[in-house]
């Protein structure tokens, strides 16, 4: 009985956490509008890389690089897999985009799996595919058709691998590997429109840390802790065309924790906490004249009034400036962070519900929305799926649709006996 009393001392706890964390998120947008911050959203290439691909982390607020049990760490952070108790599992997950809007052939297909080689190691590998559906290039006025009527199918996939080692009960680490393409045109022999472009090619690495430890919990039947996070898509510019700027990939940094308590044999409660960042240059202000046309210098090159020039810096050195080189300084710098907090209640390892909860600051984004999920376990099988509330004006490609996924767990492991 007091371990259940303590369970639910912790959960308001935790409650009243995300309540002002969502209080403080308000208050700082509030200051941004007073203090007259302009809009000023990191753009990049290839941002379906950042997209959440499966259904549990995104009825969780999209958190994940902590979260234990997690079939799709490949995208949150492989070194969780060596602490699996299974000896490997196969994921498959789809989230179709921009549904609310009529659009039925925009989506993001997710597979991704892992096996254990012993206690210490394990591989992991993951496809990933976005498609664009089919759109009929105009002219640059968008009035007339090229051609007879010329159609692209746009889409973008990348295939990665893994390797996760385990160094200590506690602590693991892992590096993966990624080969990126992204084709947002497919089409040849059209004269005036594509000269020049091609897809464009990237390669890309991960690299991420685990720890989990289960604590001492006299009012609990257990509880575990675990922290993780990952340094994710650092890899080389990629370009469309021989003649233009190479674009950053997401290079992204995130931290987290999760915390689990057994209230009893048969339920728990996972509550998890993300932080997240951009690793590429923040866009600086260009000095404009009275008609707000940007002012260039002698060489043609716009001139900057506060910030750093995007263009002359290095993907090496963005993972460092990327701290800084925000024009509005060190406030616009703690925005950047994107916050993510999620719940999850587990029945008998059978039943899980979830909510949580994903924020975005007004200037660089203002992505805002509730999730729910709902997950079902039978034998080796479960299927997840998640829906999206929004609670701001600003529409979101995953609003009032749902994401689905499967995964297959490959059973309890047989493997050969290794120590620490």
């Amino acid at each position: 009985m007091l371990y259940r009393i303590a369970a639910i001392k912790t959960l308001l706890l935790s409650l009243f956490f995300v309540c002002y964390s969502l209080q403080t998120f308000a208050q700082d947008d509030k200051k941004n509008e007073v203090l007259g911050r302009r809009p000023n959203a990191i753009t990049t290439a290839v941002p379906f890389l950042m997209i959440g691909p499966d259904s549990r982390t995104g009825g969780m607020g999209e958190v994940g690089v902590a979260l234990p049990n997690d079939m799709n760490a490949q995208h949150w952070n492989p070194a969780k897999y060596v602490f699996s108790d299974k000896l490997g599992g196969i994921s498959i997950s789809y989230s179709p985009w921009l549904y609310g809007l009529g659009l039925h052939d925009i989506y993001l297909a997710y597979l991704s799996g892992y096996v254990k080689i012993n206690k210490l190691n394990a591989v992991s590998l993951s496809l990933r595919y976005f498609s664009m559906g089919e759109m009929e290039l105009r002219d640059y006025l968008g009035e007339n058709p090229l051609g007879d009527g010329v159609t692209v199918s746009p889409h973008e996939f990348s295939f990665d691998v893994a390797y996760a080692r385990k160094f200590t009960k506690e602590l693991s680490m892992s590096v993966a590997g990624r080969f990126i393409y992204s084709n947002l045109t497919t089409v040849s022999g059209v004269s005036g429109t594509t000269e020049g472009i091609k897809p464009g090619l990237s390669g890309a690495a991960d690299i991420s840390l685990f720890y989990q430890k289960n604590l001492r919990a006299e009012r609990l039947y257990k509880s575990i802790i675990g922290f993780g996070v990952n340094f994710s898509n650092i890899g080389a510019k990629i370009s469309y065309s021989t003649n233009m700027e190479r674009d950053f990939l997401p290079a992204n940094f995130r931290i987290g924790t999760a915390y689990t308590m057994y209230i009893d044999k048969f339920n728990s409660l996972t509550f998890a906490l993300d932080l997240n960042k951009l690793l590429v240059p923040t866009s600086p202000i260009y000095k404009t004249d009275t008609n707000g046309i940007i002012v260039r210098d002698g060489k043609g090159s716009p001139i900057i009034e506060s910030g750093r020039d995007p263009y002359n810096t290095s993907v090496v050195g963005a993972i460092f400036t990327s701290w800084y080189d925000s024009p509005y300084g060190f406030a616009e710098e703690m925005s950047e962070f994107i916050v993510n907090v999620g719940l999850e209640y587990a029945y008998n390892d059978l039943l899980f519900i979830r909510a949580g909860y994903f924020n975005e600051a007004k200037t660089k984004g203002d992505r805002k929305y509730l999730t729910v999920g709902v997950g079902i376990k039978y034998s080796i099988f479960c299927l997840d799926a998640s829906y999206i509330v929004p609670v701001n004006q600003r529409n979101n490609a995953l609003d009032n649709t749902l994401r689905f996924t499967l995964s297959f767990d490959l059973g309890v492991p047989i493997v050969p006996k290794a120590s620490l």
